[in-house]
């Protein structure tokens, strides 16, 4: 065995629970989970180190890589540690590492956890510790970009998150939707409670006798049930327009449509599982939403085409006008992914039917629960 292949690292060597109310700052844990990320590894974790407030340990966890994820972690300066049996993918890794790291931190040490194909601001660590230092805030999600490349496809998915960040930095004290897992920080206080929250049943994923559970292992996307969970135990999550991430795009169509596909049913799974409260009302009201959203559509094109048939169809100056100020929005919104974007705006068609591959996504989850398909992570 190679000696880069050797964990770097064990709980005798985290360091003594204490040091950082001596030293006056919390001590920030960068844990990246990674499964066959040779590719980008190195980038995600030349990021953090670039930080203008280091993590004082990155920590990439191989979880059953076969290719040289491993060797290029460590050469780009990251400790490694292998996960050991596990086969509940990225949160099976990340709860071995969390359930070695938790035990020596102080409530206020701070565990951020990045995805592989990630690369972050360089003062993200700095501004989530500034977030993270209000009252009532108990985790920081970041926001993310699309990458370059992947062709129109590629475009496409820069623009639907241009938008979503737009989004996000409209809504209330920066809110966060879902903590996603491109990179979120937490405190190790908060972390703890979700566990014992899960041990004890008032959140699912645990069990009362087990090992301490944090990121929910039966669960295809761990980390909008980690949101609601975290939501659940009355913790702020919030979305600083500062913590930007920047992540892989699909490069084609059926990569798209398996990850939107794991996306939306771990949504309504998670619906399912939290039922309807406080927290999750809005979530599910965006769900509604959606389903109004694609009726309307779809009753708007069955009047057009009829109205065209049968020669009635008219413009009207009115409604011609409030075209275009909904193009505007549409084009204004997009401005910071580049005039291709906007040229692809204007043309609408183009983003109509992006809009309509997410609606069939969405009803293909809801029939998939109606047969009683079960949900995977593909």
């Amino acid at each position: 065995m190679a000696a880069y292949d050797e964990p770097r690292v064990a709980p005798a060597t985290a360091p003594a629970r204490g040091d950082s109310s001596a030293a006056g700052r919390p001590r920030v844990f960068a844990v990246v989970p990674a499964h066959n990320e040779e590719a980008g590894i190195a980038s995600a974790v030349a990021s953090l180190l670039a930080q203008t407030r280091r993590p004082d340990k990155v920590i990439v966890v191989a979880d059953n890589c076969t290719d040289r994820t491993v060797a290029r972690a460590w050469s780009a300066g990251a400790t490694v540690v292998r996960s050991v049996g596990n086969t509940r993918r990225k949160a099976g890794a990340l709860n071995q590492v969390l359930r070695m790291l938790l035990p020596d931190l102080d409530d206020g040490d701070v565990v951020m956890v990045m995805d592989a194909d990630s690369v972050i601001a360089d003062d993200w660590i700095e501004a989530a510790l500034g977030t993270l230092d209000r009252p009532g805030v108990g985790a920081v999600g970041g926001i993310f970009y699309g990458q370059r490349g992947a062709g129109f496809i590629g475009l496409l998915q820069r623009m639907e998150y241009v938008r979503y960040a737009r989004q996000l930095a409209r809504r209330a004290h920066s809110r966060a939707f879902v903590l996603t897992g491109t990179a979120t920080a937490f405190t190790a206080a908060t972390i703890r409670e979700v566990g014992e929250a899960r041990r004890t049943g008032l959140v699912s994923g645990g069990t009362p006798d087990g090992p301490p559970v944090y990121y929910h292992e039966q669960n295809i996307t761990e980390d909008s049930e980690l949101t609601l969970a975290i939501k659940t135990l009355r913790h702020e999550c919030l979305s600083p327009m500062e913590c930007w991430v920047s992540t892989e795009v699909m490069p084609t169509w059926r990569d798209l449509w398996r990850q939107r596909v794991r996306w939306q049913r771990g949504a309504l799974e998670n619906l399912r599982t939290f039922g309807l409260t406080r927290v999750t009302l809005p979530y599910a009201a965006r769900q509604v939403w959606s389903l109004v959203e694609l009726a309307f559509f779809v009753i708007y094109l069955a009047l057009t085409a009829v109205a065209a048939y049968d020669g009635t169809l008219r413009f009207s100056p009115l409604w011609l006008a409030v075209g275009a100020v909904f193009v505007l929005e549409r084009v204004v919104s997009v401005w910071r992914a580049g005039p291709l974007a906007v040229l692809v705006a204007l043309s609408m068609v183009v983003e109509l039917g992006y809009g309509l591959f997410k609606h069939a996504v969405n009803l293909r989850c809801l029939y998939d629960i109606r047969r009683g398909r079960a949900a995977a992570w593909q």
